[in-house]
């Protein structure tokens, strides 16, 4: 525990240029710290793959019997004392990693970029090395053993398994979030939304923007009233920007809400919510109902997309992008409003906790 103290100066003046210095230094240890930490985890999850891999391609159970896990796991622990890693469970982990990705490719039958293939790894002798050994993927290095374990446990298949392994590499989630973000089926919902960004934008932007937006949005962070309107809705997202903005995904930054948009001194217009996507470099103009999704709302966001890409567009921003989140929407209804606007818009929908809670006490109600 740290005690009061004078900090201990040498004889030397301790100028601005000094500090500046100082403080650039320890910003580099600090980073050079995390290096190395990433350098190990990827170290050591190289390991945890191998010996995934070697239970697998020997089929340790048929040669040595269906005790070699725990044996394995408890001769290491024998050799090694002071290390970590080697219970039972972690060891059937390891196994259970390797053979999750190594019998989902052998499934899907299609490769896939990231895996490739060793024809001699080194963790055992030459002659005893069936071929084709599967390599782990750069991008693992970059993806807590923790998140590992709750991404093979939780995934049913092998893009879902990738996609939250690329995001938690990308974004760095932390577990909590990693799990709230599988809870929330973000991976089914990714890229679900009904929209025109085909026909609107341009080949390279149309997919990117679609993996953009989801559907549906999960509001369980806000409190509302049973008989709640639109502004309510808005009041509360605002109030609740940051979880928001989380849901929203990773980019977004929040320029305003209710932007006065004038046309003349008779006619003024407020769009709901207008974000900007950093990554994409295009204005998000967001436009809420509380109720289900009818075809003339498409027009009165057409109109925003439109005042945004000539008021507020830059040079170097790409075209902006309307979404309309609704409570609910039939997919029919959505495409034929859709078809001939020539904006790129998306329509999606939300849910609330009360969505939740209304299907327990319906589920309850049939067991009584």
């Amino acid at each position: 525990m740290t005690t009061p103290h004078f900090v201990k100066r040498e004889n030397m003046i301790a100028d601005t240029e000094y500090i500046q210095w100082l403080s650039d230094v320890k910003k580099r240890f600090r980073q050079s710290q995390g290096r190395a930490l990433v350098k190990v985890n990827a170290e050591m999850l190289e390991f945890y793959w191998s010996i995934g891999r070697d239970l697998v391609m020997l089929k340790a159970e048929a040669r040595w019997g269906d005790g070699v896990v725990k044996q394995f796991a408890f001769d290491m622990r024998e050799a090694f004392p002071n290390a970590t890693g080697f219970s039972d469970t972690n060891v059937k982990y390891m196994k259970r990693w390797y053979s999750f990705y190594n019998e989902l490719l052998i499934k899907s039958q299609r490769p896939v970029d990231i895996f490739t293939n060793e024809e001699q790894p080194d963790a055992l002798e030459k002659g005893q090395r069936p071929v084709g050994f599967l390599s782990m993927p750069e991008i693992f290095q970059n993806v807590p053993w923790g998140h590992h374990i709750d991404i093979i446990c939780r995934s049913t298949t092998l893009d879902e398994a990738l996609f939250y392994a690329k995001q938690v590499a990308d974004f760095g989630w932390s577990r909590p979030l990693l799990n709230a973000k599988i809870d929330s089926q973000l991976f089914q919902a990714q890229g679900a939304i009904c929209s025109n960004f085909e026909s609107t934008l341009p080949a390279e932007q149309s997919q990117v923007t679609q993996q953009l937006f989801k559907d549906p949005y999960h509001f369980e962070f806000l409190t509302l009233q049973e008989n709640y309107n639109e502004k309510d809705l808005e009041d509360a997202l605002v109030t609740n920007i940051t979880h928001f903005l989380l849901e929203l995904g990773q980019g977004f930054a929040f320029v305003g809400r209710q932007l006065e948009l004038c046309i003349d001194d008779e006619t003024t217009f407020f769009p709901d919510l207008i974000f900007y996507h950093i990554p994409q470099k295009r204005y998000v103009i967001i436009e809420l109902k509380a109720v289900k999704f009818m075809p003339e709302f498409a027009g009165k966001l057409n109109f925003y997309v439109t005042a945004a890409d000539k008021l507020l567009r830059g040079d170097g921003d790409n075209p902006t992008v309307g979404l309309l989140i609704c409570k609910t929407a039939k997919n029919t209804i959505v495409e034929w409003s859709l078809q001939d606007i020539n904006k790129p818009l998306g329509v999606a929908t939300y849910q609330l906790e009360e969505v939740v809670e209304r299907t327990v006490k319906e589920i309850e109600m049939r067991k009584n």
